[in-house]
This record gives structure tokens, C-alpha cells and sequence, in this order.
């Protein structure tokens, strides 16, 4: 598979297109393009790509926007969307994931009220091996179990984030979820969606979130940032974001 087709079969896996990207456009033309550098380092886990790679081109926004996907849950069509920049290895992320997610899901994505978008944005700076699991969720995903694997990863974030080499643990909790053993380990020892993951990263810098989980509620052309990754603070935004003297733009 070309790497074409494998940004393309993201893109239609993730449920993401051009207009979920210009969705949050507005907020990344406020902030302007920065310089973000990225490299690839050699490590001990041999071909596993485990820190960002060198992207081209993307200081043009529109291949940002066919690179960088984000995995959505619930309906496309909601009118709000909460989004998520999160890392693996972050224990506040991991307490997001256990304890206000599980409240976002039942009682705004599941009654229609909004969607749940998912970035990658591992801080590699602190958790040398987040990069590689936000890789191995996106491997999960190649077969339809991407949800079911980030929570996994976050369900025993205790036993991987401090290993240095936690592949084992990765692949231990694909088998958990129903995966094809042979297909996602050579996913993960690869250098696959490695280019995905860093052009989220990427876009998170644009839209400049330092800290994880860094949460984002609004509508085409009205976003807000959480100031608090909590469930009241959702659903303070999204009132907010609802009110008639809000229309038209928040910033």
C-alpha cells in the first residue's frame, strides 16, 4: 500500500475529512504557522519509529489538513464537537480516560448532543514512549479497534509508562482487545502512521496546546478551550458556546 492510500484509508477509518480540519481552521489562523521541528531517531526497539518524523510541506495548512486526523465517536453530524489533544503516558490524560470521558460519552455523544474527537499529542520530552503508543493506537485502528485500544492503553497506563521498552505491553493488550496478532505487531515494530502522528502533533502546536489533556469545545468558527479538564467544565463551555450573545465566534 502506497502511503497515499494509507493516509486515505486513515482519513475514511478515522471518520475525518477537510471539514472536520477547518472546523478548528479558524483558531489556527489566529495563531499563524510556527516552525516545529521534528526528527527520527534511531532507539532500541529497532525499526519502531518511537519519536516524531520529518513531515513535508507542512507549513502549508491544507496538507496539514489531509494529514493530521483526528478519530471521532458518535455522530458526525452533532452539533457540538469536544476535542481531546491527549498522551498516553500522561496521567492526567489517563484520568480524563477513566472518569470524565466515560461521562462525555453517556450523556452528550450518546444522546446526540455532541461528538468526541481525539488528537494525538504525546510529549515525548516527558514520556519517551508516548509516541509509540499513540502509533499503536493507530494500528489498532487499521482493524477497526481503535477506541477499544486507547482504552486499554490508558486502563494499564501503570504498567507500561515508566517501561523503557513497552512493546510487549502493546502488543499484550492488542491480543486483549481481538486483535490479528501477527498483522498489528509488525504494524507496531514499523514505522507506520508515524507521519500521522506527528502531523497531529503538529497541528496541536499550531493551535498551541503545551500540556495534555488540553480540551476544546465549540462549533464551525466558535471554540473554546477548557480551562479544566473536567466534566463541568464541558458542559460550562457548552452552554456558553450555545448562548445567542456567543453567536458568531468565540475565541
Amino acid at each position: 500500500m502506497s502511503r497515499s492510500d494509507e493516509r486515505r484509508k486513515a482519513r475514511e477509518q478515522g471518520g475525518s475529512d477537510m471539514t472536520k480540519f477547518y472546523v478548528i481552521l479558524g483558531v489556527v489562523a489566529i495563531v499563524g504557522i510556527g516552525a516545529v521541528g521534528y526528527s527520527v531517531s534511531s532507539s532500541a526497539l529497532g525499526a519502531a519509529a518511537m519519536e516524531p518524523v520529518e513531515v513535508e510541506g507542512l507549513d502549508d495548512l491544507t496538507l496539514l489538513a489531509e494529514i493530521a486526523q483526528g478519530v471521532t465517536k458518535g455522530d458526525e453530524d452533532a452539533p457540538i464537537t469536544i476535542i481531546e489533544f491527549g498522551d498516553y503516558a500522561c496521567p492526567g490524560c489517563g484520568g480524563f480516560a477513566l472518569s470524565v470521558k466515560p461521562q462525555v460519552e453517556l450523556l452528550l455523544v450518546e444522546t446526540g448532543k455532541a461528538k468526541f474527537v481525539f488528537y494525538d499529542f504525546p510529549i515525548t520530552t516527558i514520556h519517551p514512549t508516548s509516541f509509540l503508543a499513540a502509533r499503536t493506537a493507530r494500528c489498532a485502528q487499521d482493524q477497526g479497534k481503535f477506541w477499544e485500544y486507547h482504552d486499554a492503553l490508558f486502563r494499564n497506563q501503570t504498567s507500561w509508562r515508566l517501561e523503557a521498552s513497552p512493546i510487549a505491553n502493546f502488543l499484550g493488550f492488542g491480543e486483549d482487545v481481538g486483535l490479528d496478532a501477527d498483522e498489528f505487531e509488525a504494524c507496531v515494530k514499523s514505522d507506520r502512521h508515524a507521519d500521522l502522528v506527528s502531523a497531529n502533533m503538529r497541528l496541536g502546536y499550531e493551535l498551541r496546546v503545551n500540556s495534555t489533556p488540553t480540551i476544546m469545545v465549540g462549533r464551525p468558527g466558535e471554540f473554546l478551550q477548557v480551562p479544566s479538564a473536567s466534566f463541568q467544565g464541558i458542559q460550562e463551555a457548552m452552554d456558553k458556546i450555545g448562548s445567542p450573545e456567543n453567536a458568531g465566534g468565540a475565541n
